[in-house]
């Protein structure tokens, strides 16, 4: 009971707009064929419902601009003449829309009568509004089982339900009849736990009783972001999430709007939801990536393995040479998703740096290269470059360090003049290959001296604006978010950050190139802080990557990766000389 001057507690099937306080617009058309586009809109019938109440009405015959076919007349009773002096569709539309503002649009066969509105709206200029729409034909095939209901026409339904209106073909009775028919479909879901807009919209595709009895589930979970856990009959984690709103996100997986089998499958194993409340989306997308690294849950299909990358990584030896590797060292380069990738680049510095390619282990203090190939049957690079003795072959590592580090960009450099010789000599395609090759070491390196330049910074202390006023913050330790929390309006931002700092996680980073953050982790944050809101509060040293590095590339790559582009639209065929494809992409 409601007790006068005390505030109600709302029930959990509440916190969504109730079916009583909804305004409905039941709008039924006749029209001069079933072709939206290609036939005209002759009359609009629509009334406006509130709490099973009507509010309003509206109905007016509406001039094709053309005669309505015999077929039609026998059907509606509406002849050529009785619409010809009746008001054109760019006119009667813009009323209609005004009529039917901040409403749910509910049709019997909505797609017919909404198909025909947006091809009037299209033909005459006029915004179509983002409409929720429902439609009663395909509510009663859900609630009404096939016996009780073998067909679901409108006159159908108004027998069934013994409605007040007689469905006549006229556009405001059938209007009027289906609000009746409306109604009583509500009532009969009503017994079934839909009481909200949303509940009802979800209720339309077929969910069994079992899901939805299990969204009692989700009920103590807060309005607030975070991240949730399924957990299985024997408390094993199956899924894992992130939410801005944990209740309303963990709800649609009992409703109808979760239409995955896998998902499906999983809620039916579901026996607790746990979650974690954060502060704000990025804390909830870390603690989404660490959450799914440790618990490497079966229904979720990304980020549970963080640390499976590839690097290609210098050997130690006398001779070093590069490797494909799954556990970076000081001097790696990565991560690549796939082995066959990072070969593929490995292959190219190899060839640029100087490296050799050859796998047999060479002692200390003897040559290379007796046991290579021929140079004229392509022996690796340090052979034919005469790079025999330590001391001839030493510059090709130190190159390779230097190139990752951003110190020295002459692999790239040597990559770009070979394209253009190649291209010069209009050996197209092998230009074309060499070229796509270097665009790929320019990704992977600008991926990880981006990354490097983060987890560079022992501290960094960040801020973006809430969406509901106030400050997020982040602390940021060697790449790794070690504390995070908001500022409200009205609240002085700097106790919050100086609070947020002392009590931030210790960091205790490693001598890898990411100095042992996830990449994943680190590539959140980065794409958290390149955002143009996002301000630095304060940082322990200058957060910058090397001016030699891939990031002086940047642009010549997407020049490549555009001539790459137009290169398989033609099919291969190569640009004409002095063209602009061959500017773009086959030139620096």
């Amino acid at each position: 009971m409601s007790v006068p001057g005390v505030p109600e507690q709302l029930r959990f099937d509440e916190l969504d707009t109730p079916l009583r306080d909804t305004t409905f617009v039941v709008v039924d058309l006749e029209t001069t064929g079933a072709r939206p586009g290609e036939d005209a809109i002759t009359e609009i019938g629509a009334v406006k419902i509130r709490g099973g109440e009507v509010i309003a009405e509206m109905a007016t015959l509406v001039d094709p601009g053309r005669s309505i076919p015999p077929h039609i007349v026998e059907i509606t009773g509406i002849t050529t003449a009785m619409v010809i002096d009746a008001p054109r569709i760019e006119r009667v539309l813009p009323a209609f829309l005004e009529f039917a503002r901040g409403a749910v649009l509910v049709a019997h066969n909505a797609p017919f009568d909404t198909g025909f509105l947006k091809a009037a709206a299209s033909a005459t200029d006029t915004p179509w509004p983002k409409f929720t729409v429902l439609c009663t034909v395909k509510l009663a095939r859900r609630v009404l089982s096939r016996d009780e209901a073998p067909s679901v026409k409108l006159s159908s339904l108004a027998r069934l339900f013994d409605v007040g209106t007689t469905p006549t073909h006229r556009a405001l009775d059938d209007a009027r009849a289906t609000v009746d028919v409306l109604h009583a479909l509500i009532a009969r879901v009503g017994n079934q736990g839909v009481h909200s807009l949303t509940e009802l919209v979800d209720y339309l595709p077929d969910v069994s009783s079992h899901q939805r009895a299990k969204r009692t589930l989700a009920s103590h979970l807060p309005h607030a972001p975070g991240v949730y856990l399924f957990r299985g009959p024997s408390d094993e984690v199956l899924y894992v999430g992130t939410a801005t709103d944990l209740r309303r996100r963990v709800r649609n997986y009992f409703t109808g709007s979760e239409t995955r089998g896998r998902m499906k499958e999983m809620v039916a194993l579901t026996t607790r939801i746990d979650h974690v409340e954060c502060a704000h989306a990025l804390e909830a997308g870390v603690r989404e990536l660490r959450l799914l690294a440790a618990h490497t849950p079966p229904y979720n299909r990304r980020s549970k393995y963080p640390k499976r990358g590839w690097w290609i990584t210098l050997t130690v030896e006398a001779f070093p040479r590069l490797s494909v590797v799954r556990t970076p060292t000081a001097d790696s380069l990565g991560p690549f998703r796939s082995r066959s990738t990072a070969v593929d680049v490995a292959d190219v510095l190899a060839e640029y740096c100087i490296l050799r390619t050859c796998t047999s282990r060479i002692p200390k203090g003897r040559e290379h290269g007796p046991q290579c190939p021929p140079r004229e049957l392509g022996g690796c690079p340090a052979s034919v470059h005469d790079r025999a003795t330590e001391d001839a072959y030493r510059p090709g590592p130190a190159l390779f360090r230097q190139f990752l580090r951003g110190l020295d960009d002459t692999p790239l450099q040597r990559m770009r003049a070979r394209v253009e010789e190649l291209a010069a000599g209009e050996l197209f395609e092998n230009a074309a290959r060499l070229r796509d090759r270097t665009a790929e070491v320019v990704l992977a390196l600008r991926r990880m001296q981006r990354l490097a330049a983060l987890t560079a910074l022992d501290q960094l202390v960040a801020a973006r604006p809430a969406a509901t006023g106030g400050w997020e913050f982040a602390v940021i330790r060697s790449g790794r978010l070690a504390s995070a929390g908001c500022a409200r309006r009205g609240i002085h931002p700097m106790p919050v950050v100086d609070a947020l700092v002392l009590t931030a996680e210790t960091v205790v980073p490693d001598a890898t190139p990411l100095r042992g953050a996830s990449p994943e982790e680190a590539g959140l944050l980065a794409r958290w802080l390149d955002q143009e809101d996002t301000r630095i509060v304060s940082a322990s040293s200058g957060w910058c990557e090397p001016a030699r590095g891939a990031g002086s590339w940047s642009e010549w790559c997407a020049l490549a990766r555009a001539g790459s582009a137009s290169t398989r639209d033609a099919e291969t065929r190569p640009p004409a000389p002095g063209s602009a494809d061959h500017r773009l992409g086959w030139r620096s």
